[in-house]
């Protein structure tokens, strides 16, 4: 049954008239075309609550745009003063009073750091370490994007210390508690290829199950020795000062204590890196240090130096023989820079025969929206989506590419890729001259796969949303391309609405690809070894998972070397 189209709480103030020039509003080619899309009846879960908070986001920044036009020279220097720095540290009477005692301006990326040095002091037997969520004004309270509740060993030892990590959100409230020791092992849990917890804590606790006397007169000494034993192992103790780092990886939250690593938390739907606004302690804590660094910062665009060959050239095809769609995050600044100092720079794209396009949503913060304004006027590259960046609404940005590089761009191929990703677009388009130019998928495809029913996955799939036991074929995400044929279909088909939307990007590109091959078209499923999806190797054609040092050094290598030589 086809999916209706409903009214959305936030929508039509999203596409309300608005006071920008024709150059300005270059960011929002895609919106007339995505406002069917955002009002199906069937649309993914999050969509409601990411067009409700992009309508505040975007009003305030409308608002903020006007104001910097009317009043630019105070507006300017009030601005800089509120700017993204690169660090920041905690003034002393907030580190003595407890509470927030870190503001994060434009929010956390990855491999941003938070450090605390302090001493448990006994008081309430806990202290509390909350990562707090961005929010507006009309909302009643700020989310938790990682709460961690230290409990220290009692007097007598026979209560045993403890971490518990969570999570907390207006809608759903607490979610679930992560414990460390956790009393059950948890080998093949892995973020970013670490354990959930340290594996002494969790071999010591272990060791104490399987040794606990069964003689009741003993049961006493016996837990005494235990928690003594899992104290030894314990990284916080009352009197004794330490170092914790909270690290941002890929796939989660990381602490280390005094140079160990404790306990790792995958991040949760909708509680991302890109919305932590503060840090807040509460407890039994003297603190005598808090900073952080690796913060995102954007770069003065005024001062870059040749500034014009970062900017994007003028098309003047009338099509393109490709476009390529680059998933973005708003503070991810340095990183887009990096692409354009490096790939970005291959001579199909200073030509105009390639167009790149940065695909980002709106942000809560204000300071990172503002920014991402900037950028995208001064370069000309960006767009952006009526959404806020919600990792499970990403497949709507699929659409948007297919959209851009059929009817705003028109291009031959269509390829997508991420921000982390190092793409030789000369060697894509050597590539592409042998394979066929209708009903292709290039990339590195998966051909057997099935759907992760576990629900503490970051790729759960409930029977509801995928009921079948495997996947059709699909290319992984850091980067595929499709012919143009294919993307015609899928703009077509969600116009349509006889397309399913899927929250798994590259999952659901393989799912569309399938519906085109069922109304008997030929599809060629082209897989290359060459994309690499998890690291670099030598003779790639994309490399993921490459920060902006890493993405200009394989550029650096390129102009030198001549070769696909990787840099670690």
């Amino acid at each position: 049954q086809k999916p209706k189209l409903i009214n959305v709480e936030g929508l039509d103030e999203l596409y309300a008239p608005r006071n920008v020039s024709e150059q300005e509003s270059n960011v929002l080619l895609l919106w007339p075309h995505l406002h069917l899309l955002l009002s199906r009846s069937d649309a993914l879960p999050e969509t409601g609550q990411g067009i409700k908070e992009a309508a505040i986001a975007w009003k305030e920044l409308l608002a903020l745009i006007e104001e910097e036009k009317t009043t630019k020279l105070s507006n300017n220097i009030r601005l800089k003063e509120k700017n993204c720095p690169f660090s920041v540290s905690s003034p002393d009477n907030a580190l003595f009073s407890g509470g927030n005692i870190l503001e994060l301006p434009c929010g956390l990326v990855e491999d941003s750091s938070i450090t605390l040095i302090g001493t448990p002091n006994g008081s309430y037997r806990s202290f509390e370490i909350d990562l707090v969520g961005s929010n507006f004004s009309e909302e009643p309270k700020p989310p938790i994007v990682l709460h961690y509740n230290v409990s220290v060993a009692g007097d007598n030892m026979t209560e045993e210390p403890f971490i518990a990590q969570n999570t907390w959100t207006n809608e759903l409230g607490w979610g679930k508690e992560e414990k460390c020791p956790s009393h059950v092992s948890s080998n093949n849990l892995k973020v970013d290829g670490l354990g959930l917890c340290n594996e002494q804590l969790v071999r010591s606790t272990m060791e104490e199950n399987q040794n606990v006397s069964v003689s009741s007169g003993d049961a006493s000494t016996n837990a005494s020795q235990e928690s003594s034993h899992a104290s030894a192992n314990f990284p916080f103790v009352e009197g004794n000062p330490f170092t914790a780092t909270l690290w941002v990886g890929l796939e989660g939250f990381h602490m280390t204590v005094n140079g160990r690593h404790e306990t790792s938390f995958a991040y949760r739907e909708k509680l991302e890196p890109w919305s932590v606004s503060g840090v807040k302690v509460v407890g039994g804590l003297d603190l005598l240090s808090a900073f952080a660094k690796g913060l995102p910062v954007p770069e003065d665009h005024d001062l870059i130096v040749n500034s014009k060959i970062l900017k994007a050239p003028v098309i003047t095809r009338k099509r393109l023989v490709m476009l390529v769609g680059v998933f973005s995050t708003g503070n991810n600044f340095e990183r887009r820079m990096a692409l354009r100092r490096s790939w970005m720079q291959f001579e199909a794209v200073r030509s105009g025969d390639v167009a790149v396009r940065f695909f980002i949503g709106l942000n809560k913060n204000l300071q990172v929206n503002f920014e991402l304004w900037k950028e995208a006027q001064a370069y000309g590259d960006i767009q952006f989506m009526p959404f806020v960046d919600y990792y499970s609404l990403i497949s709507l940005k699929t659409i948007a590419i297919c959209i851009m590089g059929t009817k705003i761009l028109p291009a031959k191929y269509i390829m997508k890729t991420d921000d982390d990703a190092f793409v030789r677009i000369d060697e894509v388009l050597s590539s592409l001259k042998e394979k066929p130019s209708n009903g292709l998928l290039y990339g590195l495809i998966e051909f057997d796969s099935s759907p992760h029913r576990e629900k503490d996955s970051k790729w759960y799939i409930s029977d509801e949303e995928w009921p079948h036991s495997s996947y059709p074929p699909w290319a992984h995400g850091p980067g595929y391309i499709i012919s143009r044929d294919v993307a015609k279909f899928i703009v077509q088909g969600h116009k349509e609405r006889e397309l399913k939307l899927f929250k798994l990007e590259d999952v659901a590109m393989g799912i569309w690809i399938e519906e085109f091959k069922r109304s008997g078209r030929e599809v060629h499923y082209i897989t290359d070894d060459r994309f690499y999806n998890a690291g670099c190797e030598s003779n790639y054609i994309l490399a993921h998972y490459q920060g902006p040092r890493m993405v200009l050094c394989l550029w650096e290598k390129l102009q030198k070397e001549h070769q696909a030589y990787c840099c670690e």
